[in-house]
């Protein structure tokens, strides 16, 4: 029990180290969001910047977060905790060797096939047309940037399973950085401005990769390329990984769906997925996805172990942390995103009528956000135990769940039934994650999970209503065009609103606000320290 507290505890403070740097670094990119806003708005040049960068992306998720990243770690650990450093560097060399070579050769097929990558993509877009051709350009410049984010995933989760967390999530930063200096520095001297951005995406990945050597160097593992394909556990990591590579394209399917559906919709339309998507991985990528980084070393050594009651623990521990934090997230996004939105993006040519529209996306988005980050927490917990196979057959059933439901909502609710379909997809995939990971894992107890998520939900109705009240006083404030008073209306409701829901917890006596202090202890010793 004391050995189960402690990993808790470990897993909250690493959690809080990663949800820190996340949080700086999606503090960022919504500066970043919001400048591109300002110049590009919704229209044609910010859709094709949109599409052309979410290309490199989806293949950054199929090749290093979505498949190799979360397949080594597992074997990584085992190596570490069965053998010895020298023989789990070695597998590093090995695999470093083989997705250099991999890597390079998708990047060059990528830009060489960028004119039907497009076409794929964005099937709206035609395939001829200033739209298109543009879109195909910013492709060719923005492709290589799966190179180096790969390389800084791979450098992730060697860092990860050492148990050295700050670096990986801080290396985020600098993309956002570079995207920022770009647009203000390079696009005014260019004839199209966009492709200043564009430019500045690949700036971004390589200070990444540059910014991650020194603690890569210094945890001792050498980048001296090895050719030895035939390496034992490369094997092992390839049989994991090719079900985890077709789990991650029928994830990347899925967006797919979404952008070649916007693409047949209003002008916009993507934009507006694409603004209300950011504001929603706001939590998302801080909370859930920074539990779940630093939940998978300690499943995947929980597993090696054979401690299935330690795993069970820790799992529990970080859906029931996860869900504390999403599910306020979700109510405050649905009742304050118009204000939200207006304030960081209605200026230049975003206009009042794409708050509107990204308002409506974002709710539909909010409403399956518990889902999201349960999904992030329950695929590592699989592949933790090395089956990647279950997951792949859960992401197919969704795919087909998103892929009906979007072709029923996108009639009537235009571009927010497309938010709402992969909502629903996403809640029937978390369901079938936790049916199946209980079959397999006998004795697993849901209650205390679902104890917590009624705590949180019973929390999150008081600060609602909180909100509801303070929102009809500042009516005004939230209706102005003037920043100062609009921002002081959304920031001291949202601060009204934490405290509200923190005191409704510690009064409903909710174990997870004790975990949430290790967080904040742990993310004030590394700013102290």
């Amino acid at each position: 029990m004391k050995k189960s507290s402690s990993e808790n505890k470990n897993v909250s403070r690493a959690a809080g180290v990663v949800g820190f740097f996340t949080l700086v670094s999606r503090i960022l990119g919504l500066i970043r969001d919001m400048i591109v806003a300002m110049y590009f708005g919704t229209g044609m040049v910010s859709d094709a910047f949109f599409v052309a960068f979410r290309i490199p992306n989806l293949l950054r998720r199929l090749f290093a977060e979505g498949s190799m990243t979360i397949s080594f770690i597992p074997v990584f650990t085992e190596y570490l905790q069965e053998r010895s450093k020298k023989d789990a560097f070695e597998l590093a060399r090995v695999v470093f060797t083989l997705l250099s070579i991999i890597l390079v050769v998708v990047t060059l097929l990528g830009v060489l096939f960028s004119p039907w990558i497009v076409r794929l993509q964005a099937w709206g877009f035609g395939g001829a047309g200033d739209k298109y051709e543009l879109t195909v350009l910013l492709t060719r410049i923005t492709f290589p940037y799966i190179l180096f984010i790969s390389l800084v995933a791979f450098f992730m989760g060697i860092l990860n399973s050492l148990r050295h967390f700050a670096a990986p999530a801080a290396a985020p930063i600098l993309l956002n950085v570079a995207i920022i200096g770009a647009t203000f520095w390079i696009s005014p001297h260019l004839s199209e401005p966009v492709i200043g951005v564009a430019l500045g995406v690949i700036i971004g990945g390589v200070l990444q990769v540059i910014f991650q050597l020194p603690w890569i160097f210094r945890s001792g593992v050498s980048l001296r390329p090895i050719w030895m394909p035939d390496h034992p556990a490369v094997k092992k990591i390839g049989m994991l990984m090719l079900p985890a590579i077709f789990g991650s394209a029928v994830y990347q399917f899925n967006q797919f769906i979404g952008t070649l559906l916007a693409s047949l919709l209003a002008n916009g339309s993507v934009s507006w997925l694409y603004y209300a998507d950011r504001l929603v991985q706001f939590p998302l990528g801080i909370f859930a996805i920074a539990i779940s980084t630093a939940a998978l070393p300690s499943l995947s050594r929980q597993a090696a172990e054979k401690g299935l009651d330690e795993f069970k623990g820790t799992l529990t521990h970080s859906l029931r942390l996860t869900f504390f934090i999403t599910i306020p997230s979700m109510a405050g996004l649905i009742m304050l995103g118009h204000p939200i939105i207006k304030l960081f993006f209605e200026r230049g040519v975003f206009d009042a009528h794409s708050t509107k529209m990204t308002t409506l996306a974002l709710i539909f988005y909010s409403v399956g956000l518990w889902a999201f980050s349960g999904i992030r927490i329950m695929v590592s917990a699989f592949y933790a135990l090395q089956d990647t196979r279950t997951p792949v057959k859960v992401a197919v059933i969704a795919l087909a769940a998103n892929l009906i439901l979007s072709l029923l909502l996108m009639g009537p609710l235009d571009h927010g039934g497309l938010a709402l379909a992969l909502s629903l997809a996403s809640s029937i995939q978390f369901c079938l994650l936790v049916f199946f990971l209980k079959r397999r894992i006998s004795a697993w107890d849901l209650g205390p999970i679902l104890m917590s998520a009624g705590k949180s939900l019973a929390a999150s109705a008081v600060m609602c209503g909180v909100i509801c009240f303070l929102y009809s006083f500042q009516l005004m404030s939230v209706q102005t065009a003037d920043i100062l008073p609009l921002a002081f209306a959304v920031c001291s409701t949202i601060l009204i609103g934490i405290i509200t829901y923190f005191l409704t917890a510690y009064i409903f006596r909710c174990r997870e606000v004790e975990y949430v202090l290790d967080m904040l202890n742990a993310l004030l010793r590394k700013i102290a320290g």
